[in-house]
């Protein structure tokens, strides 16, 4: 995109606009994706299979959330290094980033794939199969695995491509690749009776066409023009955007260490509940798939704003910065509300979506939406704003807000609190670490806009 383009539509247009354009594309971008489990997960609900193939799915996914770990880290942080630079009108080493982004990107999933082949049992265990879904989980797992490596580069891309200016086409690979997943599904589950493996079948297709199209947006993307050098190693460029995208990495690991301890203490009070090992797995797999719709929504909005942020903080326009804040802020709050109202008062019509099972298994699944997601709200503004500071290239704000509530409180709680109460326990360590994070999160809020309206913007950028 021309300079002159850029100025109008990120420093001069409408915040409200802005937002707009950019956010509803993020938002739908990131349902889709959001939408491949969740299909997934209801197609498998309402097959023979039941709540047995939905704790396989249930133990895949954080394995899942470690590869986008790499893919969002690498994708956000080369997102706002590219949003920053062209502030600043800095435009002459962004097709360098976006080069050693792409090229990393495809050396750690092809490693992570191998090491997730090799290591299969222990980790499926690990993350909480039972000698029931081992089969199944490992049916599902090979198949997710095979197209690993080309799921993370079209996440690390995507991200680009939004930074780019092209969210709407963003939008649209990921749009494709879901219709052809939500037709495939009942096809290959219920039609060829290829069961939970269908199911893998019917994501990673949908997977691969989005793939393409994503690819097809660089041949001749907006603001660089990726050549051979691009892809030449350049470690000073590979650490700064480590810098501004560990935050996404530490927010997504932190998820993943929190499921994993999670499910390895439901499993342990669950096997001596009523409720037995398998129930409380599955379960929690389905509030976490219903979590991330919410997540992804407010997580799109703060997304869509991260180059009208990066843009202004570098050009330092401080006031459309505080504008953009402000309107991400309220909508965030609106949403969660919203959300928190949903999971309160109308639990059973969710749950039901994903195939009538026992009572004991409605039981703990009104449990857990009604004490688990309790404070979705509080949750929320927490993800936003670590997003936020990492726009606004405050990495260690971050990287602190992206920790605070599920390593340092969330996990120490979810192993003590089910010494005292149970398997309730568990479920009630999410809104006491949701109302410690929040209070951190305020306080870094505070401390970052009197800095900006003292210092004027003598905050360091990125080199």
């Amino acid at each position: 995109m021309l300079d002159l383009e850029k100025e109008k539509y990120l420093g001069v247009e409408k915040v409200s606009k802005l937002l707009m354009k950019f956010s509803i594309p993020c938002i739908l971008s990131l349902l889709i994706s959001s939408l491949y489990n969740i299909v997934d997960q209801i197609f498998i609900g309402n097959s023979n299979i039941g709540y047995l193939g939905n704790a396989a799915t249930t133990v895949v996914f954080p394995i899942t959330l470690i590869a986008l770990a790499f893919a969002w880290c690498l994708g956000n942080g080369t997102a706002a290094y590219l949003s920053i630079a062209q502030g600043r009108q800095d435009t002459e080493n962004i097709h360098k980033c976006v080069g050693n982004s792409i090229l990393a990107t495809v050396v750690i999933g092809l490693i992570f794939t191998v090491i997730c082949f090799i290591f299969a049992d222990p980790i499926l265990y690990m993350f909480g199969a039972s000698d029931v879904s081992i089969g199944l989980a490992r049916d599902y797992f090979f198949i997710i695995m095979a197209v690993m490596p080309l799921f993370m580069l079209m996440n690390m891309m995507n991200s680009i491509i939004r930074a780019d200016g092209s969210p709407s086409y963003e939008m649209l690979a990921m749009i494709i690749g879901a219709v052809i997943n939500v037709i495939l599904d009942p096809l290959f589950i219920f039609v060829f009776d290829w069961g939970i493996k269908g199911a893998a079948y019917a994501t990673i297709i949908g997977q691969i066409i989005s793939f393409a199209i994503t690819l097809v947006y660089f041949l001749k993307p907006k603001s660089f023009k990726l050549q051979l050098k691009s892809f030449v190693p350049h470690l000073n460029l590979f650490f700064d955007v480590i810098k501004l995208g560990i935050s996404t990495f530490i927010t997504q690991i932190s998820i993943v260490l929190t499921l994993l301890i999670c499910n390895v203490m439901l499993v342990k009070y669950g096997a001596s509940s009523d409720y037995g090992q398998d129930i409380p797995i599955a379960v929690i797999g389905i509030a976490m798939k219903v979590y991330t719709i919410v997540i992804s929504i407010v997580v799109g909005i703060i997304l869509g704003a991260q180059p009208i942020l990066g843009y202004n903080f570098g050009a330092k326009k401080y006031d459309r910065v505080k504008e953009t804040f402000k309107i991400v802020i309220i909508t965030t709050t609106i949403i969660g509300l919203i959300a928190t109202v949903m999971f309160e008062v109308f639990p059973q019509v969710i749950i039901n979506l994903f195939g009538a099972q026992s009572d004991l298994y409605n039981e703990f699944a009104l449990l857990t939406f009604r004490i688990y997601l309790s404070l979705i709200v509080f949750t929320c503004i927490i993800k936003v704003m670590a997003i936020f500071f990492q726009a606004v290239s405050q990495p260690f704000k971050a990287t602190i807000i992206s920790i605070i509530r599920d390593l340092i409180f969330f996990v120490p709680l979810v192993i003590i609190l089910p010494s005292v109460m149970g398997i309730k326990g568990i479920l009630w360590a999410a809104p006491i670490s949701d109302v410690i994070g929040m209070i951190v999160t305020v306080i870094y809020i505070i401390i970052f806009f009197k800095n900006l309206d003292k210092d004027h913007g003598r905050i360091n950028l990125p080199n």
